[in-house]
């Protein structure tokens, strides 16, 4: 099978050759320019050759556009490969109105869809690529800081303004990221208990996620939903328009594998703990973790990957190791 065929066929729940397979990490420096992040994930792609290629952005350029800054500073990164923000587009309660439709072919947002353009052309069809998009309640908080969620809690309906401008710009990012040669995305959700209650989440988070996904579901080839949540709504997210979900399975933060199997009708995309086995090893661990969560699932509906994003200092014997494991 090639990989649309292995990627079609699993999300009819047919049998496959083997299970499908994504890897990725961030590349900080080079993801702040068009040409320098698509030569690294096509150089990924040509290294690992990966069933699904996550367009993997520095997590900020979200902000940029709204008078957020941001800077990569080595020394204070912890292997994460993430900027740190030294400027905030919204101070003040008030800003949440006031923010700005934005064009998204212009400024850091055309960035991305630049870099997205020449991978879509480089990978010339191979291989699903999937652009990552956020949540809005994912970015108001990059955008504001913690104190979002105050003025959220105290001022809802200016703070609802400004989610609805955040999604209304967000879709309209996606479907140009489509228009760009994306095959679909990733799909960034923060859900998460530790942050806000489940009722927060379905007032604040859910409608702004769906006008997101609503308006590119009917030409997305496959949304994979990804989560860092520590304590996750499951069954919530589990009932949006997507076709997988990506969540850290492997550390407690959510059901396992096969129970979410009988939760979720779509694929379901882990296996592997970034975060300990694949970046420490050694091969043995990595594959006895792949090994395990194909027993969990049977090989049905599975993608191997990280439960979230692996750290920049991961061994690339150990990603190698990863991929040898699933053939």
């Amino acid at each position: 099978m090639d990989h649309w065929e292995r990627v079609q066929a699993m999300m009819r729940g047919e049998e496959t050759d083997r299970p499908l397979v994504c890897l990725w990490r961030h590349w900080p420096v080079a993801d702040y320019q068009a040409e320098t992040l698509a030569e690294e994930i096509i150089r990924w792609q040509e290294t690992y050759d990966c069933d699904l290629v996550k367009h993997a952005p520095a997590g900020s350029y979200v902000i940029e556009d709204w008078g957020g800054a941001t800077e990569y500073i080595a020394e204070q990164d912890p292997g994460l490969g993430i900027r740190v923000i030294t400027k905030r587009g919204v101070t003040a309660v008030t800003d949440w109105p006031a923010l700005e439709q934005l064009n998204v072919n212009q400024g850091h947002l055309g960035e991305q869809l630049k870099a997205v353009r020449l991978v879509a052309k480089a990978l010339d069809g191979t291989v699903p690529v999937l652009q990552t998009i956020f949540s809005p309640m994912n970015i108001a908080p990059k955008l504001a800081g913690a104190q979002a969620f105050d003025h959220m809690r105290q001022r809802p309906a200016l703070f609802k303004q400004g989610l609805q401008i955040i999604a209304e710009t967000t879709a309209r990012f996606a479907q140009a990221s489509l228009a760009a040669g994306a095959d679909g995305f990733f799909f960034v959700a923060p859900a998460d208990r530790t942050k806000m209650s489940e009722a927060e989440y379905r007032e604040f988070g859910e409608p702004y996620d769906r006008l997101i996904l609503d308006a590119v579901r009917a030409q997305s080839k496959f949304i994979i939903l990804l989560t860092l949540a520590e304590d996750l709504m499951f069954d919530l997210l589990a009932s949006y328009p997507a076709d997988g979900i990506n969540w850290p399975n492997l550390r407690n933060n959510g059901p396992s594998l096969s129970e979410a199997l009988e939760r979720f009708d779509g694929l379901l995309m882990g296996g592997i703990d970034e975060r300990h086995t694949l970046l420490h090893g050694p091969a043995a661990a990595i594959e006895a973790e792949i090994t395990d969560a194909i027993r969990q699932t049977n090989g049905r509906r599975l993608i191997i990957g990280p439960g979230s994003t692996p750290l920049i200092t991961t061994p690339a014997a150990h990603f190698r190791a990863a991929r040898q494991v699933v053939g």
